[in-house]
C-alpha cells in the first residue's frame, strides 16, 4: 500500500488493496488519509489528489511505530500527530468508519461517556476472557443496557461477522448501540452476516430458553437452565 506501506494488513480494518492508474493502496487508507476523502466523491478518488496524499505521508512520520508514511492525521484542530491505518489500534486512536471518516490519536479520540464499572472479574461476552476494571480504550460496554461488556478486538470481529444485522449481544438494541460503536471507530460490515444461507434467515440472536444437553444438571431442570 503506498499510503501506509504495509504489504500484508488486517482486511477487517483496512480493507483490500485496490490498484488503479499505477497507484496500489488499501480502501481504507485512502477515506482515511487527510484531506482525501471528500463525500461528493465518495469511491471516485482523483489520481492527483492520491499521489499528492502519498507525497505528503512520506513528509509525516508515525507516532505509534515511528516510521514514515503517516497519511491520517488526527482530526482535533491543533493537534499533528500522524499514524499508519494498521498502527492505530496499537497507538489507541480511532479511526471513524462512516460519514466524514474522522480519525483521532489516543489523547483526543472519543470515549464511552458512561458511569458504569464491571463488576469484579467480568468476562468479555464473546472471547471469556478477564476485562479490566473499567471502560478503556479496550475495554467497552453497550451504552444501553450498560451490562454487556466486551473488549474492542472482540466487539470488531463480531461487527464484521454480523454485518447488517450487527447489535448488542445482550439486550438487541441495534440503533444507539450501533451510532456507539461506529462513534468509537468499530467497522461494521454492510453485507448481511456472514452465517446467513440462502434459505430463509432466522435471527441468531433468539435467546436460547432451554437447556437442550442429554444429561441437565440444573436443579431447577431444563426450562430454568
Amino acid at each position: 500500500c503506498m499510503l501506509c506501506g504495509w504489504a500484508e494488513a488486517d482486511p477487517d480494518i483496512c480493507g483490500y488493496k485496490r490498484e488503479k492508474n499505477g497507484i496500489c493502496a488499501h480502501m481504507y487508507c485512502l477515506f482515511l488519509a487527510s484531506g482525501l476523502f471528500l463525500p461528493e466523491t465518495r469511491n471516485d478518488f482523483l489520481v492527483e489528489d492520491t499521489r499528492r496524499a502519498i507525497q505528503e505521508a512520506a513528509q509525516k512520520r508515525c507516532f505509534v511505530c515511528g516510521e514514515m508514511g503517516a497519511a491520517i492525521t488526527c482530526g482535533e484542530l491543533g493537534c499533528y500527530r500522524s499514524f499508519h491505518l494498521p498502527c492505530a489500534s496499537k497507538g489507541e486512536c480511532v479511526t471513524q468508519f462512516f460519514g466524514l471518516y474522522r480519525s483521532f490519536c489516543w489523547k483526543h479520540r472519543p470515549k464511552q461517556a458512561l458511569q458504569a464499572r464491571p463488576e469484579q472479574d467480568s468476562i468479555c461476552i464473546f472471547c471469556l476472557d478477564l476485562l479490566e476494571d473499567k471502560i478503556s480504550y479496550r475495554t467497552m460496554v453497550c451504552p444501553v443496557c450498560q451490562h454487556a461488556w466486551f473488549h474492542r478486538n472482540c466487539i470488531q470481529k463480531q461487527a464484521i461477522h454480523a454485518g447488517t444485522c450487527f447489535r448488542c449481544f445482550h439486550c438487541q438494541d441495534k440503533d444507539q448501540f450501533v451510532a456507539e460503536m461506529l462513534t468509537m471507530g468499530i467497522r461494521i460490515s454492510e453485507r448481511p452476516p456472514s452465517w446467513e444461507s440462502d434459505q430463509a434467515f432466522n435471527p441468531v440472536y433468539q435467546r436460547h430458553v432451554r437447556c437442550s444437553a442429554h444429561k441437565c444438571l440444573c436443579p431447577g431442570g431444563r426450562e430454568q437452565a
